[in-house]
């Protein structure tokens, strides 16, 4: 079927980067919350879902694939076939426990092992979808339509992140208190969201252009010269100087928010008797999901407009600070346990906020080392490094909250913000004063 090149950007970038969200959100958020609902330990939530980041570790490695086998735009619909088609099989591989076993907080591995696996390919799925969405959208548009555009797929991303973290979870805790059966509310959500990403799906189908520029090649291209043509990617990325230092500085600068956010919501629903603040499934995606992705938007719209007048030199300083020191309201609320939703809102808000505005100072650090040849792969790769950076604290995050408990477990995130501050002091020398600015 022909379909016309003119057709608005304004009829399909909105959606594409919607649906580029929600599998994100699911895979690595969504989760968490529902193993917590259904019984299995904060060990085994943080070990298990940290692996799921792999994907988006390793991609890098796959992506030249995706350059040249097919079109962007066919990986981009077949990507979301197939995560329509997961979306489904773990409304249907969810395992049942008694309410008996989910009560004691102990659900045993082994009955998710299914889920698990399905959630693992939509990981992947979801990795090449990113590759794919991400190279549509540069073939498709001018680059003046790219500029105009930027702030419309951020926008939208931002809202998948509402609609994963915050309406799928508010409708799987409705259907909680309605079921009375939580393994039966979350399949329900579950097909809900299969519907809806199907219904994406289908009008990518039809409305998603077919641009010139993307076309499957069918030049000389072999595997050797593909292998070839992306080791020398690697091997002038870790020639570049200081890279041995940026490694360091993005595996460490988010090391208290990788510990924080695999427990976040652990905390947000465990029983007091705990250590959690034993907020209902709703209440969390009510909390999390908008007033935090509210906090979130604003400090990263902040954060944007401090560094395009300050440059990343400048900036490095106070966004640090705030990529530390919000960390603190949960110290607060694990010592107060306060029941007012006002003030757990508040926490959230501030603690979302500060890590928005400082992680605009780690995006452009990424920007700032890609810099010279092949700065689409090599960005690609600090993106690898950002994945890994919070798959490795994740992993460890349930053991060692499950040895401090809540309150000893946040004060050990406040001692690792001193990671964050040392790399920070090495970091900003070797970065030009104005670099970053508008």
């Amino acid at each position: 079927m022909k379909q016309s090149n003119s057709l608005s950007p304004w009829f399909w970038v909105p959606t594409l980067y919607f649906a580029e969200g929600i599998p994100y959100f699911i895979v690595n958020t969504i989760s968490t919350i529902m193993f917590k609902k259904m019984g299995m330990s904060n060990v085994d939530i943080a070990a298990y879902t940290s692996i799921l980041y792999l994907p988006w570790v390793i991609k890098p490695f796959w992506s030249p694939f995706v350059d040249i086998i097919k079109t962007k735009r066919w990986w981009v619909v077949a990507m979301q076939i197939l995560m329509s088609a997961t979306f489904i099989g773990l409304a249907l591989a969810l395992p049942h426990p008694s309410p008996e076993v989910i009560a004691t907080g102990e659900t045993p591995v082994s009955l998710f092992v299914l889920t698990l696996i399905i959630f693992w390919v939509t990981a992947f799925a979801s990795a090449t979808h990113d590759i794919a969405a991400d190279g549509y959208y540069m073939l498709a548009l001018s680059q003046g339509d790219q500029s105009l555009f930027v702030g419309i797929r951020s926008t939208f991303y931002r809202l998948s992140s509402i609609f994963g973290q915050g309406v799928l979870v508010v409708i799987a805790g409705l259907l909680e208190t309605k079921y009375g059966d939580i393994p039966r509310a979350w399949s329900v959500t579950m097909i809900i969201c299969a519907v809806l990403f199907g219904l994406i799906t289908l009008y990518h189908v039809f409305m998603m252009p077919r641009p010139a520029a993307d076309f499957k090649r069918e030049d000389a291209t072999s595997p050797g010269e593909i292998f070839k043509e992306f080791g020398r990617t690697f091997v002038t990325f870790f020639k570049k100087p200081f890279v041995w230092l940026a490694i360091v500085f993005m595996l460490l600068y988010r090391l208290p928010e990788a510990f924080l956010i695999k427990m976040i919501n652990p905390f947000l629903l465990d029983a007091a008797d705990k250590g959690g603040l034993a907020l209902s499934t709703e209440t969390v995606g009510l909390v999390y999901g908008t007033i935090g992705i509210i906090g979130l938007t604003v400090g990263g719209i902040i954060g944007g407009i401090a560094a395009s007048r300050w440059g990343l030199k400048k900036a490095l300083w106070p966004m640090a600070a705030c990529m530390t020191l919000p960390c603190l309201t949960f110290v607060y609320l694990s010592m107060a346990c306060p029941t007012n939703i006002a003030v757990i809102s508040t926490c959230v808000f501030i603690e979302q906020f500060g890590y928005g505005f400082g992680f605009t100072a780690y995006m452009l650090y990424m920007i700032f080392i890609s810099e010279g040849e092949f700065k689409t792969s090599h960005y690609s790769l600090c993106t690898a490094f950002m994945a890994l950076s919070m798959m490795i604290p994740g992993f460890f995050a349930g053991w060692l909250q499950q040895s401090l408990g809540y309150v000893g477990f946040f004060w050990m995130v406040i001692s690792c913000c001193l990671a964050t501050v040392a790399v920070t002091i090495v970091v900003r020398r070797t970065v030009p004063a104005e670099f970053g600015k508008k």
